[in-house]
Parts: structure tokens; sequence; C-alpha cells
């Protein structure tokens, strides 16, 4: 039997119907989002988010287009050759190098990026200053090594990939504080004096020196643009909160496509 509304002309059957097709909509739209957040959470590309809002209102290609700087931040053997004291990360397998070379050659090609750094950063620091926290937790990072002397000796140089690229005239020295390459370096006098405006970020760890070095880029008046691809956090299921983060609060994150489009 069909009951009417004599007012609506809705029926009691219709409504129901109406009800399982809008639930139908409703599983469907969730089962899509989870399906996203499963994709996001194996990280690289497919963990950069849409531009923020505030972003978007900026004309990206034109400020890549002034004098620019090119970071890269912790690319080194220890991450990328098995024998790394990172290497349980396997970064070597995952992606960010060939997508920090891709963007390197476009930022070269360019002709505007006037300053180019590589900048490592050593897990091995028995001469930095340090105070009782950083002691102890340097401390930490090599207490389980199991390294020859060579292979110690080489585990914060620039990966071969990398290494490859550096040009005359470009800086490599090491990051000397703990998530942030403007302290105890040459590299605020280089930013100033060849009065770099954006700064593109590539490297490892997304979610600590990255994310550092874009705090601090901001702090001191840069626009610091991260290349999502070319970074990676320890796990690739942690990189789509951290670009999630820096996105909406620090920097644009976009892909090294991306990237090539804006400066080709």
């Amino acid at each position: 039997m069909t009951y009417e509304n004599e007012s609506s002309g809705v029926t009691r059957r219709g409504t129901m119907f109406g009800m399982a097709a809008g639930g139908a909509a409703i599983l469907g739209g969730a089962a899509k989002a989870a399906n996203a957040t499963e994709e996001r959470l194996k990280g690289g590309a497919a963990a950069i988010p849409e531009l923020a809002p505030h972003w978007q209102e900026l004309d990206l290609r034109e400020i890549l287009s002034r004098p620019a700087a090119f970071m890269s931040v912790s690319q080194v053997k220890s991450l990328y050759e098995p024998w790394g004291v990172q290497a349980a990360e396997r970064h070597w397998e995952r992606g960010s190098l060939p997508a920090t070379v891709k963007a390197a050659k476009a930022a070269r090609a360019a002709g505007n990026f006037v300053s180019f750094n590589w900048i490592g950063y050593p897990v091995y620091r028995p001469t930095h200053p340090v105070n009782d926290f950083d002691a102890v937790q340097y401390a930490s990072w090599t207490a389980g090594a199991d390294q020859t002397e060579e292979q110690a000796a080489a585990d914060n140089d620039l990966a071969d990939d990398l290494q490859a690229l550096v040009r005359p005239g470009d800086n490599e020295f090491s990051e000397v504080a703990l998530q942030c390459a403007w302290f105890g370096t040459p590299l605020p006098l280089e930013l100033t004096r060849k009065q770099v405006q954006p700064i593109v970020l590539t490297g490892i760890h997304l979610d600590w020196c990255i994310e550092g070095n874009a705090r601090v880029a901001r702090d001191n008046g840069f626009l610091p643009i991260v290349i999502g691809d070319a970074c990676g956090c320890v796990r690739p299921d942690q990189e789509a909160a951290a670009m999630d983060r820096i996105n909406a609060f620090f920097a644009p994150v976009i892909s090294s496509d991306e990237f090539v489009r804006l400066v080709s």
C-alpha cells in the first residue's frame, strides 16, 4: 500500500527510495574520500595536496622568474645508499632523487636561479657544538651504526646523481643546527648578497629539515616553495600530513612536474 501526502504529493515509498539514494551517494562519497586518503598515504607525488586557497591567488610563474635559490637539503649517501646509517628508510626506492634531479636541471636551465646550495646533514657529530639535549640526541643517531671507517666518512657525501649536477660557484656545506641551514653557515649572506626572493626546497626529511627551513625562510622574508615529490619523511605514510601542514601555513607545495612547467 502507498500512502499519499495529499498536500505535497510525496509518497512514503518515494521518500524511502530518496533516502536510500541519498545514503548511497553519501557512502559513495565516503568511499571515494577513503580511496583518495589511502592513495595519499603512499607518499611522494600522490601525497601532494591541492594548493591552499591563499596560494592560488599568486602567480607562481612570475614569482619563480625572480632571482631565485635552489636548496637541496640532506640528500646524502646516508639516505640513498644501502650502507648508509639511515638506509632503513630506503629513499633510493621512493622517487625523491629523480624528482630532485628533474627540478635542479629545470632550475639551472631557467637562467634566473642565482644560487645553488647542496646542503648536507651529518648524523656523525663528534665535533659539533652541543648542549645537553643535542649531546644525547646526536649520539642516539649512530649508536647502532655498523659501518666501516670509509662508509662513515662518506655517509654525509652528496648522492652521486646530485653530485653530478654540481657546478663551479655552487655552495656545498652542511647544517650544523638541529633542523635549519640558516645558523652557522654561509647561507644567509649568500641569499642577501644575491638578492634572492623565492627559494625552492628539496630534500629529507620533509617534516624536519625541509619544514624547518621553509619556516625560517618565511620568517626572514623569503618566498619558499617546496617540491613535494623531491622530499621524503622517514615513512611514506607520514608525507601527506607534513605536506598539508607546510602547504597550509608556510609555503606552497608543488610537484616537480609543475615546477618544470612553471619555469619553462
